[in-house]
């Protein structure tokens, strides 16, 4: 049993998901994968299920009842992740926006770099390496991770970035039930959070590539969720 849990959230990734799992397995360093899906109505659950028996022990899915958030899939994982006593969490996105290849960098920047957490930075010393954004996409995310880095102090240049390694001590000390966001505002929480308690954040610099196929999950709550959440998060604290 591997040391690394790779946890990749899903709703309607049908056009990706076998592809996404056969590349994590095929990285050098081996990572087992957890799925957690979101009741997907285009059947990605059952493409996860017809895999189960070619790669025993190193595949697992969880199936939830309801489209619920990407946060609290990420909750769901961390939890499982924790009873099955992995030492380093990593999230990742289904649609190749995150390279499978990098795993191994943001592994080793916990295990062997003394990071807590090590971040897949889009934004690393204000670079940007984003690849097939519109110019609108681009800015939007790029000025919410200052303005996020503004508002909070955080040292984090890319702050809403979703592809994070944790080592298990990090997920065991915040109390994820006490997680109060769902969209982008998750990511920015976990990593303040995660800072608040003096854990080791690392950037490992990325480059993140827009998905080919299937449709984004962006919508206009999530970025309000984010811009509003963290004044909100900044002035009123938040608990460990």
């Amino acid at each position: 049993m591997s040391d690394a849990l790779v946890i990749i959230p899903t709703y309607n990734e049908k056009e990706n998901i076998e592809a996404i799992i056969r590349a994590v397995f095929n990285q050098k360093k081996i990572f087992n994968v957890l799925v957690v899906d979101d009741n997907s109505p285009d059947g990605t659950a059952t493409i996860v299920e017809n895999l189960l028996s070619e790669f025993p022990n190193k595949l697992f899915i969880e199936k939830r009842k309801g489209k619920n958030g990407l946060g609290t899939a990420y909750i769901h994982g961390f939890k499982w992740a924790l009873t099955k006593k992995y030492e380093y969490i990593i999230e990742m996105d289904a649609d190749f926006s995150h390279n499978p290849k990098d795993l191994v960098r943001l592994y080793n920047a916990c295990h062997k770099g003394g990071g807590d957490v090590s971040v897949g930075s889009r934004y690393v010393n204000n670079q940007v390496n984003v690849v097939n954004w519109d110019i609108k996409r681009l800015l939007l995310s790029y000025f919410a991770s200052r303005y996020v880095r503004f508002i909070t102090r955080i040292p984090v240049f890319d702050t809403t970035a979703g592809f994070v390694c944790w080592k298990r001590q990090v997920l065991e000390t915040i109390k994820l039930d006490q997680i109060k966001f769902i969209g982008y505002a998750f990511q920015i929480e976990m990593k303040y959070k995660a800072w608040k308690h003096k854990f080791t954040i690392k950037e490992v610099s990325v480059v993140f590539t827009d998905r080919d196929l299937g449709a984004s999950k962006m919508s206009g709550n999530i970025v309000s969720e984010a811009l509003f959440g963290v004044i909100k998060m900044r002035l009123k604290g938040l608990p460990k």
